[in-house]
C-alpha cells in the first residue's frame, strides 16, 4: 500500500521535468549535497547553446529587475514544505458546510499548500501587501527567505526572542528595497499558479514600490498580461510638500490576457440602486404619468448633485427611472436606413447622421414596448429609454472614493471600539473590484487579509445578488503591540473580547461580525448565502521526522517508526493533511459516522473516506469497500494484524476495483 507524501510539490523538479520534455540532452543526473541522493539537474550551459542561434560565452547583458537575494527567494518559491493546515472548529463559524477559508499563517506557505489544490481555480487574487514607506511607523511583516538572509536578521537583531523572523524593514535596513522584493516575489510566483486561465491578480500600492511591483509582475505575468492601473484618489492631503498625494495605485495583470473577458460590466451600484428604490416607490405613489414626472423631477433637483454617472436619469415611467440614450445610432460606419414616425406631428425623424444601429424590425419591437424617447417634434433625434435598473458600470481607471469610509466600516461591526485597525479599506472598493473581475459564484483569495476587508465585501455581494461567490483570506497572526495610541486601542479590543491579540483574530472576528449582521438583517439570507468560514491554521507536519527520511533511521528511532503521527495531533488534524496532499478541496462537506466501533470519516459523500483509528478488522475494510469510495485512507499501524493490511489492497481490488488506498 502506497505512502501520502504529505508535503507540498517540489516545483524545482518539476520545472526541471518540464525542461527535460523539451530539450533531453540538456537534463542530467546530480547527486545531493545534503541526502546523497540521485535528482534531476539541468546544464546550464548546454540550456543556454540550446537557445541561442551563436555560440554563447558568458552572461550577456539583458533587461530584468535584479535585487540583492533574488536566486535565494527564487528557491525559496520553488521549494516544497513540510507543514499541514490544523483545523479549529471552534473558532469557524458553520465548519461542516461552509465553503470560505481562513487561513492563519504565513501566506508563502498557506500558497504552497493550496497550490495542488486550487490550481487554476481563482478567479480573483487580491494583494494589499506591506507598502514599504519610509516614512513614519514601518509596517511590521514576516521574512521567509532562505540562506545567509536569515543570518544577515541574526547579526542586525532583527529576530524576536522566539527566532520569529519579524523584519521591522526600516530605512536604515541594508536591504530596504531587496528584503521588500523578495518577499514579494515569492508570493506571486506561486500564486500565479492558482489563478484561472482568466484569473487576475490586482495589487493595492502606493508610490514607494510602485515601480518594483510593476518591474516584478512584467516578469512573473509578461507583459501582454498588463491590464491596466486603476488610480484610486482616497483622500485629501491638506498639507503637501511638492506634490499632494492623494492617491493609491491598483496594478491588475491577467494570468492570460487572450481569454480574459473581453468587456468588464458590473451591475452592482449603490446609486443605481438608490434611483430604482425611489421610483418604485413613486410609481406605487402616483397613477397619473405627469403627476409621477412631477414628483421625481423634484426629488431630482434636490439629489442631482449626488446621482455622479447617473446624473442623466431625470425622467420616470410606470416601469421606473431611466434617461435617454443615443444608443440608437450607429457609431462610426453606415447602419441602416429607415423613417421613424414621430407619433404627434405624423412626420418621419431626422435620422442620425450614419443611420441607425438597429434594423428596421427591432425598431418596430422598441416602438411598442415603447422604449423610444421623441422630440417635440420630428426636429429632434430620438433616443431609446434605458431604466436604472439596466444600469451597467465601467471600470474607470480612475476613480474617487473616500478612504476614511474603511474606518467606518469597521466601526459599524465594533462599536465598542474606537479602532482595531489601521487604514482598513473600504468595503464599497473590495465590492467594486470583485464586481467587475469575479462571477457570481467565483473563487478570491485575500493574499494579506488585515481586517477581511475582502471577506465582508464577498458576503454582502452575495446578500445583494443571491451568487454564491466563495473567498480564501490568508493572515499571519502578527501581534498587537502597545507602541502607538492605535495598537494599545486594538490590544486593549482583544483583552476585553477574551482574544489573542494579533492581526488573524481581529481579522476573524471581523468575519463573524459581518456574517451576523447579514443574517440579522434578514432572517431569510441564513438559509440561503454562506456567511460561515473554516478556520486552518498552518503547523508543522502531523508526521513524525522518521516518516520523511525512513532511510535514515537509527536505533533511538524504532518506537517512531511503531507510530509515526505526533501524539498531540487529532483524526481532524490528519485528514485535513490528508485533503492537501491529496489536492481535494477543503471545503467539501465532511460527514463522521462510527462503523463497526471505528470513527470514519466521509468528505463529501464518497470522494474521500479515512479511518484513523487503531484496531481496523478485515469486516471493517470489506464494508468501507463496498461503498465504492473514489479515495480511502488508513493509518498505517491501525490494522490489527499484517495479514489485514497486507489484504486491503486486495480487498478493495475485488470489490472497488477503481478506489485509490493509501496510508499515512
Amino acid at each position: 500500500m502506497d505512502k501520502l507524501k504529505m508535503h507540498s510539490p517540489d516545483l524545482t523538479q518539476e520545472n526541471i521535468a518540464r525542461i527535460r520534455d523539451l530539450f533531453p540532452g540538456c537534463v542530467t543526473e546530480a547527486r545531493d549535497e545534503v541526502t546523497g541522493k540521485l535528482r534531476l539537474a539541468v546544464d546550464f550551459d548546454q540550456l543556454r547553446q540550446e537557445l541561442s542561434d551563436s555560440i554563447v560565452e558568458g552572461p550577456q547583458e539583458r533587461y530584468r529587475l535584479d535585487w540583492p537575494g533574488k536566486r535565494e527567494a527564487l528557491l525559496a518559491s520553488n521549494a516544497p514544505i513540510a507543514k499541514t493546515l490544523r483545523p479549529a472548529i471552534a473558532e469557524s463559524v458553520n465548519f461542516d458546510n461552509t465553503r470560505n477559508l481562513f487561513i492563519e499563517g504565513d501566506n508563502l506557505e498557506a500558497l504552497k499548500l493550496l497550490q495542488e489544490i486550487y490550481l487554476g481555480q481563482v478567479k480573483l487574487i487580491y494583494a494589499d501587501p506591506p507598502y514599504n514607506r519610509k516614512k513614519g511607523n514601518n509596517l511590521v511583516y514576516r521574512d521567509d527567505f532562505v540562506g545567509n538572509t536569515f543570518e544577515y536578521l541574526e547579526k542586525t537583531n532583527q529576530v524576536d526572542n522566539l527566532e520569529n523572523r519579524l523584519l521591522a524593514n526600516s530605512e536604515s535596513n541594508g536591504r530596504f528595497h531587496s528584503d521588500w522584493l523578495g518577499m514579494i516575489y515569492q508570493r506571486f510566483r506561486v500564486a500565479k499558479n492558482l489563478l484561472a486561465q482568466n484569473g487576475v491578480i490586482m495589487i493595492s500600492i502606493d508610490d514607494a514600490e510602485t515601480a518594483n511591483v510593476l518591474h516584478i509582475c512584467n516578469e512573473i505575468f509578461g507583459e501582454a498580461n498588463f491590464v491596466g492601473t486603476l488610480i484610486w484618489k482616497n483622500a485629501t492631503d491638506n498639507n503637501p510638500s511638492n506634490i499632494a498625494i492623494e492617491h493609491e495605485s491598483i496594478h491588475v495583470f491577467a494570468k492570460n490576457s487572450t481569454v480574459l473577458e473581453g468587456v468588464w460590466k458590473s451591475l452592482v451600484s449603490d446609486i443605481k440602486d438608490v434611483l430604482v428604490r425611489v421610483g418604485t416607490d413613486l410609481v406605487a405613489q402616483y397613477s397619473d404619468g405627469d403627476e409621477l414626472q412631477s414628483a421625481y423631477s423634484a426629488w431630482y433637483r434636490e439629489n442631482k448633485a449626488q446621482l455622479g454617472p447617473l446624473a442623466d436619469y431625470k425622467f420616470i415611467d410606470e416601469h421606473g427611472v431611466y434617461a435617454g440614450s443615443r444608443s440608437v445610432h450607429n457609431p462610426g460606419k453606415e447602419g441602416y436606413r429607415y423613417d421613424v414616425i414621430h407619433p404627434e406631428t405624423g412626420r418621419p425623424c431626422k435620422q442620425p447622421l450614419m443611420g441607425y444601429r438597429f434594423p428596421q424590425e427591432t425598431m418596430t419591437r422598441i416602438l411598442s414596448e415603447g422604449r423610444v424617447l421623441f422630440g417635440e417634434d420630428e426636429s429632434k433625434l430620438i433616443e431609446l429609454k434605458v431604466y436604472a435598473s439596466e444600469y451597467e458600470d465601467k471600470l474607470s481607471s480612475v476613480f474617487d472614493l473616500d478612504g476614511r469610509s474603511g474606518a467606518y466600516d469597521l466601526r459599524n461591526l465594533f462599536p465598542e471600539a474606537s479602532k482595531v485597525f489601521s487604514n482598513p479599506k473600504p468595503v464599497s472598493l473590495m465590492e467594486r473590484l470583485l464586481s467587475f473581475s469575479t462571477g457570481k459564484n467565483d473563487l478570491s483569495i485575500d493574499l494579506f487579509a488585515g481586517s477581511s476587508t475582502l471577506a465582508q465585501a464577498v458576503l454582502e455581494l452575495n446578500k445583494r445578488d443571491g451568487g454564491g461567490r466563495q473567498f480564501i483570506s490568508i493572515q499571519y497572526p502578527e501581534q498587537i503591540g502597545q507602541e502607538s495610541k492605535d495598537a494599545k486601542e486594538a490590544y486593549n479590543f482583544c483583552f476585553k473580547a477574551g482574544i489573542e491579540p494579533n492581526i488573524a483574530e481581529v481579522s476573524k472576528e471581523r468575519i463573524r461580525r459581518a456574517g451576523a449582521k447579514i443574517v440579522q438583517e434578514s432572517a431569510l439570507l441564513h438559509s440561503v448565502n454562506d456567511i460561515g468560514f473554516r478556520v486552518l491554521k498552518i503547523a508543522s507536519s502531523n508526521m513524525k521526522d522518521v516518516y520523511y527520511r525512513p532511510d535514515e533511521l537509527k536505533q533511538g528511532d524504532l518506537l517512531d517508526m511503531v507510530d509515526n503521527v505526533k501524539e498531540d495531533r487529532t483524526p481532524e488534524d490528519l485528514l485535513f493533511q490528508v485533503l492537501v496532499d491529496w489536492g481535494v478541496d477543503l471545503t467539501l462537506s465532511i460527514r463522521r459516522e462510527t462503523v463497526q466501533g471505528k470513527t470514519v470519516f466521509f468528505v463529501d459523500d464518497n470522494s474521500l473516506v479515512a479511518c484513523f483509528d487503531k484496531g481496523v478488522t478485515e469486516d471493517l475494510v470489506k464494508e468501507l469497500a463496498t461503498r465504492e469510495p473514489l479515495r480511502v485512507v488508513f493509518r498505517d499501524n491501525g490494522f490489527v494484524s499484517d495479514a489485514v493490511k497486507i489484504n486491503v489492497e486486495q480487498i478493495f481490488r475485488q470489490l472497488s476495483p477503481t478506489t485509490d488506498v493509501k496510508s499515512i
